[in-house]
């Protein structure tokens, strides 16, 4: 019974996160998945740490969204490398999207801060191998795909970005290219390697690529604050750089 209480107030607070998106002026509706909360984030590659990779760019605003993550060997030697969920969370795509993007991963996580759950997207760029599949549960440092060029396009690297705006997906023309709609990852991994509430189920909006938006929206948080439930157990799934030492390179996602 305390389990089936703890699980319905964790559904609820997050039903109350997204109260305001659902009743602004747009008139959406959402889907929801359970998925489990972050109990803390840590780096996609040489994980936890980043061990044996180096960022060869990071976030630009306007221009580059996310970190690229090169091996220390530089080139291709870390090309078909592990690359990891930096969080517990629900995959929402896992495909190759084409384009400047080649085999892509989409992660949603939910974590606790400031009173409130907040939402945000991993994104895992131009794998060689995708391991996991859309509506798969994943777990805080689980495989998720293997380091690639975008089918010969670049230099082996990952790409890696952490958004606040839930409705992008791989339309990332339709929005503002600044941080109103992404974080640095490195700086928010940094500031939140261990997170209180973590473990406890909690619904997400899966739908949301699907979407119309305005340039800039909120849709990262909720503005209900409470206390975050006790730990709990999420049922089981059903679902089954740049590389500098070898010249510089541009990627073109937006178009």
């Amino acid at each position: 019974m305390i389990r089936v209480v703890l699980s319905l107030a964790a559904a609820l607070l997050a039903a109350c996160s997204l109260y305001a998106q659902e009743n602004d002026s747009t008139n959406e509706h959402f889907q929801y998945a359970p998925t489990r909360s972050a109990d803390g984030f840590d780096m996609p590659v040489g994980k936890p740490n980043a061990d044996d990779y180096y960022r060869s760019r990071g976030l630009i605003i306007g221009h580059h969204l996310g970190d690229d993550w090169n091996g220390n060997g530089g080139g291709n030697t870390d090309l078909g490398a592990p690359v990891y969920s930096t969080a517990h969370g629900l995959t929402v795509y896992a495909k190759d999207a084409r384009m400047g993007w080649g085999n892509l991963v989409i992660i949603r996580h939910a974590y606790w801060g400031s009173g409130r759950w907040n939402y945000v997207d991993s994104v895992y760029a131009h794998l060689k191998q995708i391991f996991v599949r859309e509506g798969q549960q994943i777990r805080r440092g689980q495989l998720v795909g293997s380091i690639g060029t975008n089918h010969g396009m670049y230099a082996a690297h990952l790409h890696f970005e952490i958004r606040k705006n839930l409705r992008i997906g791989v339309n990332q023309g339709s929005y503002r290219k600044d941080l109103s709609n992404y974080y640095k990852p490195h700086e928010f991994i940094a500031d939140k390697r261990q997170l209180k509430g973590g473990g406890v189920e909690v619904k997400v909006p899966i739908n949301t690529f699907r979407l119309q938006s305005e340039v800039v929206d909120v849709m990262g948080h909720g503005d209900t604050p409470s206390k975050p439930p006790k730990r709990q157990e999420p049922a089981p799934s059903t679902s089954h750089p740049e590389d500098p030492k070898n010249g510089d390179f541009r990627v073109n996602r937006f178009n």
